[in-house]
């Protein structure tokens, strides 16, 4: 993976949106294998007998996330906003199999 140019490198818009469009390649392949990992807590789960939602992980995950941003500078209700709708495909993805067997 190449290094991105630092923002304050980009000498015009064309050159900006090349970098964000790379980030953005990124954070695609980083969310596609965070699926890969709710993919094999699907089996764990149904292992252990455990539902696809399981609400002290929910808030703890979150929280993480939360600190993690306010930490970065980033705004912590943008990211809990973000993060609680990937955490409810996720469930969502894993109630898919786990209720159906």
């Amino acid at each position: 993976m190449t290094e991105l140019t630092p923002p304050r490198d980009c000498q015009d818009m064309t050159a900006l949106r090349a970098e964000i469009d790379a980030l953005d390649r990124r954070l695609v392949a980083l969310l596609a294998t965070r699926a890969t990992y709710i993919d094999r807590a699907i089996e764990l789960k149904q292992e252990n007998g455990w539902p696809a939602r399981i609400p002290d992980r929910v808030e703890e995950v979150v929280s993480k996330v939360c600190q993690e941003a306010e930490g970065k500078g980033l705004d912590p209700k943008l990211i809990e906003t973000l993060w609680r709708e990937l955490i409810d495909w996720s469930i969502a993805r894993e109630a898919q199999v786990i209720v159906a067997e």
